[in-house]
């Protein structure tokens, strides 16, 4: 996963890299989205929304986890035009290959809602890893992308580098962990929104073809 420089032009549009650091290797990007895919996304997605499960810890399987408060659903790779087109800019920004991708994730947390700190990377020390890794090996990388404003609360906040970053329309934070463990810094949480509600829309890359 490359360093980011400057204005990035993938094709269709022009990706604007307002931040990056190496360690944790953290880039935030405007411009990824327009508001029309943005809420055409939300639109597409309001009908399948569900509570947020996490992967349980003891078994392959998904499980109501009282740290996270969202609800969510899941897109199929390549679902609608607009899950398709983003798939395929993604892949040319971050220079990995579509099918390495899970399928897009939409998130709603209404007010009070949050995800408390947490890894994205599977513990491969946790029973339930060993099914989930035979998919498409270790998640190494995680693009969360603001599909609004939240007017006060709900930042994406990296607690080992004190790092907040607040939802705006449109932009993108990217974080890359190669190997899952602790010292990639990559420890996240969603802050709590105190007001209006915040969605987002997640892809995580893994190491193979995602199946």
């Amino acid at each position: 996963l490359q360093q980011h420089v400057g204005d990035i032009h993938v094709g269709d549009r022009h990706i604007q890299v307002l931040m990056a650091m190496q360690h944790p290797h953290v880039v935030l990007f405007g411009n990824l989205l327009s508001d029309a895919e943005c809420d055409q996304l939300i639109a597409d997605a309001r009908p399948a929304m569900a509570r947020s499960r996490t992967v349980a810890t003891q078994a392959s399987r998904e499980e109501i986890n009282p740290d996270r408060t969202s609800q969510g659903m899941f897109y199929t790779r390549g679902q609608t035009p607009v899950v398709a087109r983003l798939e395929t800019r993604i892949a040319r920004l971050l220079h990995w290959p579509e099918e390495n991708g899970e399928g897009l994730q939409v998130l709603n947390y209404l007010p009070g809602a949050q995800y408390k700190a947490h890894h994205d990377y599977f513990n491969p020390k946790e029973p339930s890893s060993a099914a989930i890794l035979q998919r498409g090996g270790q998640r190494v990388g995680t693009l969360i992308i603001y599909l609004n404003d939240v007017p006060a609360g709900g930042g994406t906040y990296f607690p080992e580098s004190q790092l907040r970053f607040y939802p705006r329309k449109g932009n993108a934070v990217f974080f890359a962990y190669p190997h899952p463990e602790i010292q990639t810094l990559t420890l996240h949480a969603g802050d709590p929104v105190l007001q209006g509600e915040k969605w987002i829309a997640t892809k995580w890359l893994r190491e193979r073809e995602f199946v």
